[in-house]
């Protein structure tokens, strides 16, 4: 029953524990996580080629992850409003010219291609692809070790992370909605309760909760958590401009995991220096919990 928890927590834990990491090392790590990450999504397409009922499954695909992106959208939009409402965040900061949103969507797209690719050549039914999902595993594993090589070196302290409480109070609650929206999208779609929680889990971080739910509950579920983070990273980049300057919690709420690395130059230039500790923060808690609530969903 727990085997896969074991999987997934053991690498991440190792790769945090590996001592003396250098910034050469750090940057060897980030290098390969891009490579993999687009290598395992190639294999995630494989095997949804390999589904039978294949037509129907697309439907299902598309319908779960719509809905259980606007129930997650919807619950933190609410949540992160009345957190405004309640703790304003004052600021004096006029918005930069921003980085080109489309051009950070495009790099979304980008994988979404190669998630096609992989089910375009999985449709040849070739036999030597039947070995796509267990080739994944071993790529999964590999993953989550450079994650926590990554995690480790991002150089958080606990004390960094304890003080800035704009950040702590903002991933609380970006959790909290998040959750309540998995299990609305759990109701409304007929899943198990800890199904539709391990689909809001991912945070927005589509690369991961893709592969991880594809490993825990086959390539079904997995498509669908793949893109229902990724419609959440997509409509992150393009509201984070429009709300910072007077919602700045439900901007940074909204950048889920991503806001330590992917949009945050959007939060920056839109939001100025003041908001990076803070994203920096939630991000990285974000982050570290999105593999563990997973796989604690999964198990």
């Amino acid at each position: 029953m727990y085997t896969g928890l074991i999987i997934i927590l053991l690498p991440l834990i190792l790769g945090w524990l590996l001592p003396q990491q250098s910034p050469r090392l750090l940057k060897i790590a980030n290098r390969s996580l891009g490579h993999i990450v687009y290598l395992i999504l190639f294999f995630m397409g494989i095997s949804l080629a390999f589904l039978d009922n294949l037509g129907s499954n697309l439907l299902t695909i598309f319908h779960t992850a719509l809905i259980s992106m606007l129930c997650i959208l919807a619950c933190s939009l609410g949540a992160l409003w009345l957190l405004e409402k309640r703790y304003p965040w004052q600021h004096n900061h006029r918005p930069q010219t921003l980085p080109s949103r489309w051009h950070m969507a495009l790099e979304s797209v980008k994988l979404c291609a190669t998630v096609a690719a992989g089910f375009l050549l999985g449709l040849t039914h070739a036999s030597p692809l039947r070995h796509a999902a267990t080739a994944s595993e071993y790529a999964l594993i590999l993953m989550l070790f450079l994650v926590g090589i990554q995690l480790r070196g991002s150089g958080m302290t606990l004390r960094q992370i304890m003080l800035n409480r704009r950040g702590l109070l903002v991933a609380g609650v970006s959790l909290v909605s998040a959750l309540c929206g998995g299990a609305l999208a759990a109701t409304l779609l007929g899943l198990p309760l800890k199904t539709g929680l391990a689909l809001a889990s991912g945070f927005g971080w589509y690369s991961l909760s893709g592969i991880l739910m594809t490993e825990a509950f086959g390539p079904v579920m997995g498509s669908a958590a793949f893109f229902n983070d990724l419609l959440r990273e997509l409509f992150a980049i393009m509201l984070i401009p429009l709300l910072v300057t007077r919602h700045r919690c439900t901007a940074l709420g909204l950048s889920g995991a991503t806001s330590m690395d992917f949009t945050l130059p959007i939060l920056q230039r839109a939001g100025g220096m003041e908001i990076v500790p803070a994203a920096i923060v939630h991000g990285f808690i974000m982050s570290l919990l999105a593999p563990i609530l997973i796989a604690l969903f999964s198990a």
